[in-house]
């Protein structure tokens, strides 16, 4: 497996991997599949400073996608991110979103950010022991603030406090 910054060549995969999720699960609240064009839009936004990477296996295929994004505009939050993954339906607990996020957190480490911030519709247990297992704990729970395939969905926020973490995520 391998990580690096995604292009505008991948935003089909990227699109893949994510409408799955989309139609299939309640990880997204969005309903409708999200556009090829948009993401690659949002990749070709992407920065040093917000970061969007690809997990590839050995042939080539993206197996998983995480990003970075300012968590909120205000001036006061700019030491803050809100992090985002999703990992190809077939290659999940296979360690694709661990390594997707520690080359993350280094990342976001060497960019000096202080806080990463991270919403998990829940229940969702495999997210949570991934975020768990960076250092997230999980410090707001939102009861039934979302609505998927007709029930509603409960939000809850992970949050680590970057400095906390010692060597490698």
């Amino acid at each position: 497996m391998h990580i690096r910054h995604a292009t505008i060549f991948d935003a089909e995969a990227v699109a893949a991997i994510y409408n799955h999720a989309i139609e299939h699960t309640d990880a997204s609240l969005w309903y409708e599949p999200r556009p090829v064009d948009e993401l690659r839009g949002q990749i070709e936004q992407a920065s040093e400073r917000y970061p969007w990477l690809v997990a590839e296996d050995g042939e080539g295929n993206v197996s998983g996608w995480a990003c970075v994004k300012p968590w909120n505009p205000r001036d006061g939050y700019k030491h803050t991110v809100e992090i985002t993954i999703y990992i190809h339906h077939e290659h999940r607990g296979k360690g694709v979103g661990r390594m997707l996020y520690t080359e993350l957190f280094r990342l976001i480490r060497e960019q000096g950010y202080t806080h990463v911030i991270a919403g998990i519709s829940l229940p969702n247990p495999a997210s949570e022991r991934l975020h768990e297992a960076m250092g997230m704990e999980r410090v707001a729970l939102f009861p039934g603030i979302g609505e998927k395939f007709g029930r509603s969905v409960d939000v809850g926020y992970w949050q680590v406090t970057i400095t906390a973490i010692v060597g490698d995520c």
